[in-house]
């Protein structure tokens, strides 16, 4: 769910590519005019494979994790981009484009701008929310989904941390008990109590550095704030009520679990989403919390390509 802020470069050249398949899609970025504004795409990777379309988190993310699927590139393209309103897309504070609906068409407008007609779907943490919800509208041409630390449940993701914050120091405990309570989310120690959390179940090392993240790509915190809330454990925002644990049975496409083994998106519970999506994979990323590929990314990579290369 992070607001995480990050970096991008550009690179390479700009051409039109509305026909192009995976076999033809060659590294570059562009944009794509959607409602709102325009989105900000770029193509990693000259390898032959099925492409993989990827969704960051927030909302309100950007891309800039996922340059450390670099290693994926030999294989296949790697398509990153940053949903409207963050990072390298137009910024925008219009909350009726703050909806789970208007991200779905935006992937919608990315996948069709660039021709894709096979391509894998990977979602992190909100990606996996605007993932499956993609799959239900538009699932063709999608070869399998990986969700990655996904928020299938709002209720569920607040009652996992619930239960990750009765390990917090006790004075901790109380403050965010003190906020929930009052309502008052912007104090001093709320912040520092939600930056412990996140020390613990999200980064709990540092952030890699890569060599083609070098321009700075802000996200976008009224956004995560409009549709999430005021911490990684407290949503007050529209997507309070989000659930699609009854929709996991309709995906029947192959399809990849994985999370951190210290993640917010708590192992015991992607697991249970996970047997719930017939002949599914669950795989944890040793050592990691909610950025697994920051923690562990060399472990996630391998975790992806055995997945992708049966």
């Amino acid at each position: 769910m992070r607001k995480i802020i990050y970096l991008f470069i550009p690179v390479l050249f700009l051409f039109s590519c509305s026909s192009q398949t995976h076999t033809d899609l060659e590294p570059h970025e562009g944009t794509v005019e959607v409602e709102g504004g325009e989105i900000w795409y770029k193509v990693m990777g000259e390898g032959e494979g099925i492409p993989i379309l990827t969704l960051h988190g927030g909302p309100g993310g950007t891309h800039r994790y996922f340059y450390q699927l670099s290693p994926q590139t030999d294989e296949r393209p790697i398509i990153l981009f940053d949903q409207l309103g963050g990072g390298r897309s137009d910024y925008h504070n219009d909350t009726t484009l703050m909806t789970v609906d208007h991200f779905v068409e935006q992937v919608k407008a990315v996948k069709e701008s660039l021709g894709l007609e096979e391509f894998y779907l990977l979602g992190h943490s909100w990606g996996g929310s605007l993932a499956i919800e993609y799959y239900l509208n538009y699932p063709e041409g999608i070869k399998g989904l990986i969700l990655s630390s996904p928020l299938i449940s709002t209720p569920r993701w607040e009652a996992d941390a619930d239960t990750l914050i009765k390990t917090l120091p006790e004075e901790m405990q109380a403050i965010i008990e003190n906020a929930n309570e009052t309502g008052n989310y912007n104090s001093e120690e709320y912040q520092k109590a939600d930056a412990y959390y996140w020390g613990q179940f999200g980064l709990r090392t540092a952030k890699n550095d890569h060599p083609l993240d070098t321009v700075e790509a802000t996200g976008n915190g009224i956004i995560y704030n409009y549709m999430w809330g005021p911490s990684e454990f407290r949503c007050t925002g529209t997507l309070k009520n989000f659930d699609r644990t009854e929709s996991l049975s309709k995906i029947s496409v192959p399809t990849l679990f994985v999370t951190g083994e210290y993640d917010e998106a708590r192992p015991q519970t992607v697991k249970y989403f996970s047997e719930l999506v017939p002949d599914s994979e669950f795989e944890v990323v040793k050592g990691a919390g909610h950025s697994t590929l920051h923690d562990n990314k060399e472990d996630y990579n391998r975790i992806l390509k055995k997945f992708l290369n049966k």
